[in-house]
């Protein structure tokens, strides 16, 4: 049990890494500037929040590709706001994305090459050919399917709230369904999906790289 929780860990770190922060900051200090000085002031606020902590993170040595990105999206979504004239809008591009990430997540699927597998196969630098084996490919398949369901379900919320226009409602929903919930779906993949790959018995990816011979011990960390 120990293990498998140090295991956890270590693929919840890779996961994160530095973008959390500048994920979670910047649209509750959007509402909080909003709600007191208005619209401009709040992108204002927001933008100088996420590019602070771009520059915190280039000072100590961190990677700040997570947090240019941040910036980025700050930007996006001021755009939205500033140009409709509607602060709710400011989230806008959330909705666009979970929408985004549902339909891709639905193509691929149905194309055959799940999003879990291409994400895994992008993060960890594995082999494509081993993720789209017959005893490797259902378990990133049934794992895309839950994901889908994710993002389908955050998108409902997100747009029920939105036009519901509450901004503190919708800044906290955003979070939620944002870290909090990709990280509880990411862990549960995890464990969903390494369990499967054993019980498809197909090679590990060092056993698939080696052309090792049946039978396969499998995969057993990593997913």
């Amino acid at each position: 049990m120990i293990k498998i929780l140090d295991e956890i860990i270590d693929e919840v770190k890779s996961v994160i890494g530095g973008k959390t922060i500048g994920a979670i900051v910047p649209p509750i200090v959007f509402v909080i500037v909003n709600n007191i000085f208005g619209v401009f002031s709040g992108i204002l606020a927001a933008t100088l929040c996420a590019l602070a902590i771009g520059v915190q993170r280039y000072l100590k040595g961190e990677t700040v590709k997570y947090a240019l990105g941040g910036l980025v999206g700050v930007m996006v979504a001021s755009a939205f706001a500033y140009f409709a004239g509607n602060a709710a809008d400011y989230f806008l591009p959330r909705i666009i994305s979970s929408g985004s990430l549902f339909l891709v997540s639905v193509l691929s699927i149905i194309i055959g090459r799940p999003i879990a597998a291409f994400a895994s196969h992008l993060s960890r630098g594995w082999e494509m050919e081993w993720f789209m084996r017959k005893d490797v490919k259902p378990a990133y398949r049934e794992v895309s399917i839950v994901w889908a369901m994710l993002f389908l379900l955050r998108m409902y919320l997100q747009v029920n709230l939105y036009r519901g226009g509450n901004l503190f409602l919708i800044a906290w929903a955003n979070t939620l369904l944002g870290f909090p919930a990709t990280m509880s779906v990411l862990v549960l993949s995890y464990l969903y999906g390494t369990w499967r790959l054993r019980n498809l018995k197909g090679p590990g990816i060092e056993e698939f790289r080696e052309g090792k011979a049946p039978p396969w011990e499998g995969q057993r960390r990593g997913f």
